[in-house]
């Protein structure tokens, strides 16, 4: 729109056909007046050599006086031509910024899933540029009436109210203004804040200058776009959202009046500070609107003072904003932008943190989680969409201003148990099946290393599925051993483990590897689950969907790239155990979920860490617990007065509350059933046959059969009909050796 056409609403201009009223001409002369000196006649001038009388005492003489002001004339229109050429010539010079450059250094906003809701901005600036058509005309309209309402008429700048302003800065140290909107423009993008002539008369030459190269409505937007409201608002869309939580183009025409109001003074007129001013100062502004023509009589009358939201001005990063946008800021720089585009390149990020998920993290761990004996206690939650690898949730810790370390992300607790499931996707893609017997004894010795089950418990020989819901060391280990620890470690990494996990060096491991001496993150974990419940398919995680830039075009877009990790018959096997130990095992606090989960609960050595992780079809979340007390871990027993501090306790309740929360609403989705013979016997051999090279995994050792029979039977007496041994009528032979005899004599013989 141009300003032409924008003027009629907002200025007072006469209309485009009217006149201005002609200066009055001369009058005529009347016949009482009093007649003229006749002119003298034509001729060479007369000397006069008479001395003219003098003046009376006091009085100059006429041509005195008049030379006099002939002088002061002549040196006012010097000095006015100096200072106006003096002046053109500082207009000249005065360079100014491209104004572009200024309104689009503003902040990289972060928004959840959807796109619209805002999750917070990425630098302490709140700057959100928007075009002018996007701010309603009332709201246009009362910065108009409280900031300059001749704005469309001038050009720029108000020289009496300059020279006022000066005066009073000079004279009484008031803090006067006087300034034009494109004065402010001009001292908001190119100037500093200090109170001073030289500032004054630079924010003149640049305000003059701006309208020449700048149309009016430009800078009213850049103006907009600038000012700063208070409560760290700057510009219109952050005030909009700062006092009345809802954009700019949604304000009313009240509302408008309070953020225009502010202008004058953010901090004087503060409404934590001084409520009645800035309702003075409101209602100066709504009467200037009805002054104005731009609202009716009707509508004054009729407004109300609009209820202002609560302020959150200092609490920019609080709660588990600070631990989103900390990982957004650092996914993208692993993505290539650099510093100036993510901290004022006004971008536009679009997680994947859901709205309804995240909240749902931050209830669960409020109301399911420890309240007594918490000192030095970190909880972590993530949760991850199967198949893609975006996190729709994450819980980072109580609160980032307190403690800067994600406890999401961040790789500090052993996993515990929670890595058993990978050596059972090893073992089944092995062929291993759930049935196969395994010792359940405590303690056991394997390959040297001696190790006990929870409370020191003996279960005998016990199945994988079994020794899966109970979360048996003993029968882990056994496994891991006919395995082999790297089959175990790679099957984590498959399904999306980092190779970078404290404590999974494959060069390093030992039989300890499958009770979780590793540290992953939750969002490792939780991703690593959403693999089985994917059904076999991993993807690496992201927690960024959408990147645009200021002018919303799409700079960077999110694509899956899902890789097979383990066959989908594998992936279901896995699932069908870990949801047996949910309904029947360690995990049974999930059961109230009410819906088909799967999961494994985790405890460490010395109760270090607790977890619990686990699936629906729709969503997997990881939920840890560790303490950590002058930078060392330290034992959770004791933490919400229990003894020892299980995966199954907190952890699962926390977790159950998380998913019953985020999947609310969603349809009721059940896991795909595993192979028929899921449940077969294994094939093991009663005997080891002299042929057979192993025994079966998860078979235990049969008796070996050789020529003499198998070892370790105990032969039975033969029938009563057996006829015995035949017996042989013979001699004995000679068997003994005589070197001396028959030419044996240990020398050649020669042959013939």
């Amino acid at each position: 729109m141009t300003d032409e056409a924008r003027r009629p609403p907002l200025g007072r201009r006469p209309p485009s056909g009217a006149r201005s009223r002609p200066r009055s001409s001369p009058r005529s002369r009347r016949a009482s007046d009093p007649p003229r000196r006749p002119a003298r006649p034509a001729g060479p001038p007369r000397r006069n050599t008479a001395r003219p009388p003098s003046p009376p005492e006091g009085r100059p003489t006429r041509p005195r006086r008049r030379a006099w002001v002939r002088g002061l004339l002549l040196v006012g229109v010097l000095v006015g031509s100096l200072g106006f050429a003096a002046f053109a010539f500082l207009v000249g010079r005065t360079e100014i910024p491209n104004p572009n450059d200024v309104v689009t250094s503003q902040a990289t906003v972060v928004y959840y899933a959807g796109g619209r809701q805002e999750i917070g901005r990425l630098t302490d600036s709140t700057r959100q540029s928007i075009p002018l058509t996007d701010v309603p005309l009332h709201t246009q309209q009362a910065v108009l009436a409280a900031e300059d309402r001749g704005f469309y008429d001038h050009g720029g700048i108000s020289p009496l109210g300059i020279v006022r302003a000066a005066l009073n800065n000079t004279f009484t140290n008031s803090t006067q203004g006087g300034s034009t909107i494109t004065q402010q423009y001009a001292k908001n993008a190119y100037l500093t804040q200090e109170r001073s002539w030289q500032r004054k008369l630079k924010e003149a030459l640049l305000a003059f200058k701006l309208e020449t190269i700048v149309s009016k409505d430009t800078i009213l937007e850049n103006y907009l776009n600038t000012s700063f409201f208070g409560r760290d608002a700057e510009g219109i869309q952050a005030a909009s959202m700062a006092y009345f939580r809802v954009p700019a183009n949604q304000l009313t025409v009240e509302q408008s009046a309070v953020l225009a109001a502010l202008l004058k003074s953010p901090g004087g007129l503060s409404p934590e500070e001084n409520l009645s001013g800035l309702q003075g100062r409101w209602a100066y502004v709504m009467d200037a609107l009805r002054d104005e023509g731009w609202i009716t009589d009707a509508q004054r009358d009729a407004a109300r003072f609009p209820e202002i939201a609560e302020s959150q001005t200092g609490n920019r990063l609080g709660g588990q904003t600070g631990y989103i946008l900390t990982a957004v800021q650092e996914q993208l720089k692993e993505l290539g932008f650099d510093e100036e585009q993510i901290q004022s390149g006004g971008l536009r990020i679009v997680t994947t943190i859901e709205r309804r998920a995240q909240r749902s993290a931050e209830r669960a761990v409020r109301t399911q989680g420890p309240t007594s004996d918490t000192k030095g206690l970190r909880i972590g939650l993530a949760a991850v969409r199967p198949g893609t690898g975006e996190i729709v949730a994450m819980y980072g810790g109580k609160d980032f201003i307190g403690d800067q370390i994600n406890n999401a992300t961040q790789r500090f607790a052993q996993a515990g148990s929670t890595f058993k499931p990978f050596a059972l996707a090893a073992a089944i893609d092995e062929k291993v099946p759930l049935k196969s017997v395994w010792s359940g004894d405590s303690p056991i010795t394997v390959q040297g290393y001696t190790l006990n089950n929870y409370d020191n418990k003996s279960y005998g020989s016990v199945t994988l599925l079994e020794a899966t819901e109970k979360s048996i060391n003993s029968a882990y280990v056994e496994m891991e051993s006919s395995l082999g620890v790297k089959k175990v470690a790679r099957a984590a990494l498959r399904a999306g483990i980092p190779k970078s996990t404290p404590g999974l060096n494959l060069d390093n491991l030992d039989l300890t590897f499958v009770l979780g001496t590793a540290s992953p993150s939750a969002v490792d974990m939780a991703n690593a689950y959403a693999t089985f419940a994917a059904r076999g398919v991993t993807a690496p995680t992201t927690l960024i969907r959408r990147v645009l830039g200021p002018n919303e075009g799409v700079l960077w877009e999110y694509t899956p790239i899902p890789d097979r990790a383990f066959p989908e018959e594998v992936a279901d096997t896995v699932t069908f155990a870990l949801n047996r130990t949910v309904n029947n095992g360690t995990g049974f606090t999930a059961r109230a979920l009410g819906r088909p989960a799967a999961g494994k609960t985790g405890t460490t050595d010395g109760n270090k860490s607790a977890w619990f992780v686990g699936y629906t079809p729709q969503l997997a979340a990881a939920v840890l617990m560790a303490k950590e007390i002058d930078g060392k871990p330290v034992s959770l027993s004791g933490t919400g007065g229990l003894r020892t501090v299980t995966g199954g306790s907190f952890p699962a309740a926390i977790w159950t509350a998380f998913m019953t929360g985020a999947l609310k609403g969603l349809p009721e989705e059940a896991f795909t059933a595993p192979p028929d013979d899921v449940l077969r016997e294994p094939d093991c051999p009663a005997v080891l046959a002299p042929d057979m090279q192993e025994v079966p995994l998860g078979c235990p050792i049969p008796d070996v059969v050789t020529e003499f029979g198998p070892d370790g039977i105990v032969e039975e007496a033969p029938p009563e009909d057996f006829p015995g041994e035949p017996v042989i009528d013979a001699a004995p032979q000679d068997t003994t050796f005589d070197p001396q005899q028959d030419g044996r004599s240990g020398k050649k013989k020669n042959s013939r």
